[in-house]
């Protein structure tokens, strides 16, 4: 970091205080730069500045890597693969504030990219056929699922996520803004931005982890998606604003486990742009709340907003506040009270609940578990320089 140092003499003929040998000393604080590259085996700060982020960076286990409050850290794909990848037993301190955020962003401004920011965790996973441990989907081939819901990879605070969403090496799947693999209880996730990906804003392969004050802007998939048996329960005031691309607000589901992991999440708020249209030709995907594969969880105070029918070809498909994708969903999980939504209050979205075209099977949420009204609030957040791009406010 580099300081400049300024002596001012100031003259007692404009200053009746002062005398001609009175100095002051005033410290201008001038951004650092450098390169970020490789894996990191010892701890390492990045002091207030601005960075290259240069391929597909790691934080092996054992080393701690920190950003300080208003740094900047780029990258370009003209480069090739890029991302920010903490191992299972390594952790990514980030420093941001409300002023200062940290932002992680890339070059040419396109959605998809970068791989984004993936970290690794030894939480308890519940996958498909109930396993518990699985190779990660995202081209970094990593194990993940564990026995420590404690799990700590660290502490993110203000930071925002730009452009994310490509695939690395021959990952089966893009990456997301933000990609949570077995992350546990004890990692702190607060006042977090995606922003424009290619594919989710956030996505969770199970753990324990939680997350509070969250923006998904902007993002082609899904606004915020999990699976494995994800069981977060702490988790608040997630906002999601879907424009020109997008899917569900949420995506939920359990790997077709049967399962009482309950993810409780409290003031939400979902909001669809005019003109928003799914990601992919064919695959129409315009619901608010989508659960499938057995998910569940509690959801509260909800506002939900923009939710419109959309027609492809000659078929109209129906915009739900929820939809459920399965029969086998609707019987174990909707039918046996595992899914929870209440205090929703929602404008210009044009259905409440619904399953897929053709299908063979009827909703009725027990009574209790699905409510609305007009008192919700939905997420509660503070608008400022974390949450502004450019001079969007992102909040809307």
């Amino acid at each position: 970091m580099k300081k400049i140092v300024l002596s001012l003499i100031l003259l007692s003929t404009v200053f009746t205080s002062c005398t001609i040998s009175d100095n002051d000393t005033i410290t201008v604080t001038q951004p650092a730069s450098g390169e970020i590259s490789g894996t990191y085996t010892t701890d390492k700060t990045f002091e207030f500045g601005n960075y290259t982020l240069k391929g597909i960076v790691k934080v092996a286990p054992g080393a701690t890597l920190t950003f300080e409050a208003g740094s900047t850290i780029t990258c370009n794909k003209a480069t090739g693969d890029n991302a920010l990848v903490v191992l299972n037993g390594g952790k990514l301190i980030v420093n941001g504030t409300s002023s200062q955020p940290v932002i992680f962003t890339e070059a040419s401004g396109i959605p998809g990219s970068w791989g984004g920011i993936i970290m690794y965790g030894d939480a308890p996973i519940h996958g498909a056929g109930g396993l518990t441990s699985l190779m990660s989907e995202d081209g970094n081939v990593q194990q993940y699922g564990g026995n420590n819901p404690l799990h700590n990879g660290g502490s993110l605070k203000y930071v925002r996520v730009e452009y994310a969403g490509s695939k690395l090496a021959d990952g089966t799947k893009e990456n997301n803004g933000f990609t949570f693999y077995s992350c546990g209880s004890g990692t702190i996730l607060d006042h977090l931005v995606s922003y424009k990906g290619a594919d989710d804003g956030f996505e969770f392969f199970g753990g324990t982890v939680s997350m509070t004050n969250a923006i998904s802007y902007g993002n082609y998939d899904d606004a915020f998606d999990w699976q494995d048996g994800w069981q977060g329960q702490n988790n608040s005031n997630w906002y999601a604003y879907q424009v020109t691309k997008g899917n569900y607000g949420m995506e939920i589901e359990a790997s077709a486990q049967n399962n009482d992991y309950w993810p409780v999440i409290t003031n939400i708020t979902l909001k669809r742009a005019p003109g928003c249209t799914p990601e992919a030709v064919g695959d129409v995907q315009v619901d608010a709340f989508q659960f499938k594969r057995e998910g569940n969880g509690d959801f509260s105070n909800i506002i939900i907003d923009g939710y419109k029918n959309y027609t492809e070809g000659s078929i109209l498909y129906p915009a739900n506040i929820v939809k459920i994708q399965d029969a086998t969903t609707n019987t174990n999980q909707v039918n046996g009270s595992k899914i929870k939504l209440t205090n929703i209050t929602f404008t210009n979205t044009d259905n409440e609940i619904g399953a897929p075209l053709n299908a063979s099977f009827s909703i009725s949420f027990p009574a209790g578990q699905y409510t609305t009204g007009t008192t919700a609030t939905g997420a509660l957040l503070t608008t400022g320089a974390w949450a502004t791009v450019g001079s969007v406010n992102l909040i809307q």
